[in-house]
């Protein structure tokens, strides 16, 4: 019988990310507004005035997918002890992120931030940004080395990791 769970994780925003959004918007929207206006004014030449038309248009669209990618979600696939990670954005795009063998998991357990990384390890976060509910899992990785995933497992994700487990951590962790 196959072991699969699946969990989509959508990342809550910090103050910062909020703000940055804001602030992308508004230097967006001026600065169509400012290209528009120069159009306008240089109706005189009409060549000069369709450009600075056609470059407001492309900064609003420009502007317009900048913002649309600051949303972002993480779906945890799980298959028989193979951990798949993906970002989702703006719920169109996917990228694969991480894919592993959880029986490869070097280490396990709840993250904090006083876990010490090593200088070559590579940090993956992929959570939804609630310290109370992350895990993370050191691993070696053939494409980035040396790796630690930070995530947000539900109670079904962590029970199908868990049977995975190596031995040694599931004694020590559970």
């Amino acid at each position: 019988m196959d072991n699969f769970a699946e969990q989509l994780v959508k990342k809550n925003e910090t103050s910062s990310d909020k703000t940055r959004r804001v602030l992308m918007i508004v230097v967006g929207i001026l600065f169509s507004a400012a290209l528009a206006v120069l159009a306008v004014l240089q109706l005189r030449n009409p060549l000069i005035a369709l450009l600075g038309l056609v470059l407001a248009v492309i900064s609003g669209y420009g502007t317009f997918n900048i913002v649309q990618n600051t949303y972002v979600e993480y779906e945890y696939a799980f298959t028989n002890g193979e951990l798949d990670v993906d970002k989702i954005i703006a719920k169109k795009k996917r990228r694969e992120m991480i894919s592993t063998n959880v029986r490869q998991f070097t280490a396990f357990g709840k993250y904090s931030d006083d876990l010490e990384e090593t200088e070559d390890m590579t940090v993956i976060f992929a959570t939804d940004n609630i310290a109370s509910h992350e895990y993370y899992a050191d691993f070696n990785d053939e494409t980035v080395g040396s790796a630690r995933l930070v995530f947000s497992p539900d109670e079904k994700m962590l029970e199908n990791i868990t049977k995975f487990l190596p031995a040694r951590l599931r004694a020590k962790e559970f």
